[in-house]
């Protein structure tokens, strides 16, 4: 299977928790994690498909519909409600 690209638009971004939590960090084997504190976030998205652009009408022949919830804690991720993003879906090689 070749990979596969979807069109998906945020919709929504909702707050895990009342309060920022520490997340430990791992940079590499052998060291120690470091803590941040970060607010974790849950995104929405569903696919796209506007009639009036082609390209969405392209991204609906294969998937005409859909959604994506994702978790998230990693403060450097950021998905703003009412933008578009592709995802793409690679095979993994689990030999």
């Amino acid at each position: 299977m070749a990979t596969t690209r979807a069109k998906f638009r945020c919709h929504s971004v909702e707050q895990s928790t009342s309060a920022p939590v520490e997340v430990k960090r791992y940079t590499g084997a052998g060291q120690e994690p470091t803590g941040i504190m970060t607010w974790p976030r849950t995104y929405r998205f569903t696919a796209m498909y506007d009639t009036t652009v082609p390209e969405d009408q392209r991204y609906a022949q294969a998937t005409p519909s859909g959604q994506l919830t994702i978790a998230v804690d990693n403060p450097a991720v950021v998905f703003e409600p009412g933008k578009s993003y592709y995802l793409d879906f690679t095979p993994v090689d689990e030999a």
